[in-house]
């Protein structure tokens, strides 16, 4: 269950709670695994969308619903979701690209508010999935944790990256978390039917990098830290329970 899940009540002392569980969580990565992650990672937007536009705004102004285990999800995301799941043998689902041309009128129904997306054909459907996440106007995994996620990854044995792993994906803004860890639950279910759709958790992974995980200039980016960003999205697509999981070690000191 993702740290944030709950929804605590907007108290002094459930903020004390969840700003002490931060500093612990930031503490256990620096002694732990020498990862120091620095700065304030809840960049809310403040900026109100009016009307019923759907890509590129915030999740603070999209519909979002919630759902048990998983918290506030866009409301779209859980509606898509639900159209491939039964669509998940689909040879090169995510990978295969849609109609430009219908993926555009699409995103155009839905912004403004016209439901659509029961008779789309598949590929158009996951097309939308892909341009959601990666028009938000701040990227799921913030700047500021990116790095972070790359040294984790770097770690040198497998217990050690899953849990510098989720120790980060803890830090995560709640509305960032909720979406992600519905996103690689169903991702993972997608890599269930590989041997139909061709599509693992690998090549999943490679295909939602571009959207979830980029740095601000894309130009900086070597390719080794393309291939640990890659690396990064599959450990959550092959593991998605562990994703904004608290480890016992953390409760416990």
């Amino acid at each position: 269950m993702s740290l944030w899940t709950t929804h605590f009540p907007e108290n002094l002392d459930q903020l004390d709670i969840r700003l002490t569980l931060v500093l612990v969580i930031r503490f256990h990565l620096q002694v732990l695994h020498g990862i120091n992650v620095k700065g304030s990672l809840e960049k809310k937007d403040r900026s109100l969308v009016l009307g019923s536009r759907l890509f590129g705004v915030s999740l603070d102004n999209v519909p979002r619903h919630c759902i048990p285990e998983f918290g506030l999800v866009p409301c779209f995301l859980v509606e898509a979701c639900s159209i491939l799941r039964e669509r998940a043998g689909t040879v090169g689902l995510f990978r295969k690209p849609g109609s430009h041309t219908r993926i555009k009128a699409l995103k155009a129904k839905l912004n403004r508010g016209e439901g659509c997306l029961s008779t789309a054909l598949p590929y158009d459907v996951a097309g939308l999935v892909k341009a959601f996440c990666r028009e938000l106007p701040q990227p799921l995994f913030p700047f500021e944790l990116q790095k972070a996620l790359l040294r984790a990854q770097a770690l040198p044995s497998p217990p050690e990256r899953t849990s510098a792993l989720q120790l980060l994906s803890c830090l995560l803004p709640a509305r960032n978390a909720s979406l992600l860890h519905f996103l690689f639950t169903f991702l993972h279910q997608v890599s269930q039917r590989c041997a139909e759709n061709l599509m693992t958790s690998s090549n999943l992974a490679m295909v939602f990098t571009p959207c979830l995980l980029f740095p601000s200039d894309a130009s900086k980016l070597s390719e080794r830290d393309l291939e640990l960003s890659i690396e990064v999205l599959h450990a959550f697509i092959d593991s998605p329970r562990m994703f904004g999981g608290i480890l016992s070690l953390v409760l416990m000191d």
